[in-house]
Formats: structure tokens, sequence, C-alpha cells
């Protein structure tokens, strides 16, 4: 069975890379950049420390 741990989205516009990212865990954040090479990183980086705290808690 299938669940789902978070919900992410991801746009774009004159400001830049704008990714909105929902947990249960961590709630609703935000991340904005110029890439999206460094979104991608900020969200990896965040999901994958909350992941952790939840595994090792």
């Amino acid at each position: 069975m299938e669940e789902a741990l978070c919900h992410i989205e991801i746009s774009e516009d004159s400001s830049g890379i704008l990714a909105k990212v929902q947990s249960d865990l961590g709630g609703l954040r935000e991340f904005r950049a110029n890439s999206l090479e460094d979104v991608l990183r900020m969200i990896t980086i965040e999901l994958q420390e909350e992941f952790d705290a939840t595994l090792t808690g």
C-alpha cells in the first residue's frame, strides 16, 4: 500500500523558482532560489533531515 509522505509544488515566476513543500511532520514550507537545482537541493536537505529525525527519534 502506498502512502504519500509529502506534497511538493514547484513554480517559476519573474523572481525565480518557488517550491512549496507540505508534510505531516513539517507542515507547509516555502523555498525560493534563482535556479531549479538550488531549490531541489534545499528541498532534499530539508526532507532528509525531517525523515532522519523521524527514524532516529
